[in-house]
């Protein structure tokens, strides 16, 4: 199995001023990677999830995630925005974007990767981290030993 995040699929300049704009840049970048096989048929699959319950949470973060059978395997995309996003949190708008892609008829790693994160971005020292990383690289490095233990 790759790497479930690499440099590739790391922005850390998003643009998008929505979240429909920012999700499908990260889509792109999983696309690019050959991650996605269908980038329309995934982000309609995105919106969908999106349209069932906001996936901000506080702390300025947004975690857009589903499964879908336009996904060849389980991937996370990472997004920084300077302007911030809204993702439906309470607090405001996002600033840091994690988009989690699971393949339809895979297992439950999304959901593992999901709280695994979640629990990881309580912690303001690694939401600074992130929003203080120079690099694409920084940030899978950080992603790593932090959410995975890798």
């Amino acid at each position: 199995m790759a790497e479930l995040i690499t440099a590739e699929l790391v922005d850390l300049d998003l643009h998008g001023s929505d979240r429909e704009e920012v999700t499908a840049d990260l889509a792109k970048r999983l696309a690019g990677a050959g991650r996605v096989g269908d980038l329309d048929g995934f982000l309609a699959d995105l919106r969908e999830r999106e349209a069932q319950m906001p996936t901000g949470i506080e702390g300025g973060i947004g975690i857009p995630h589903a499964r879908s059978a336009h996904v060849t395997e389980p991937t996370l995309g990472f997004g920084r925005s300077e302007s911030g996003v809204d993702f439906g949190a309470s607090d405001g708008p996002a600033h840091l974007i994690f988009l989690i892609a699971a393949p339809e008829g895979g297992g439950d790693e999304h959901l593992t990767v999901l709280g695994a994160l979640a629990r990881r971005l309580m912690h303001q020292s690694f939401r600074q981290s992130l929003l203080d990383a120079s690099d694409a690289e920084s940030v899978v490095r950080l992603v790593r030993e932090e959410v995975f233990g890798q």
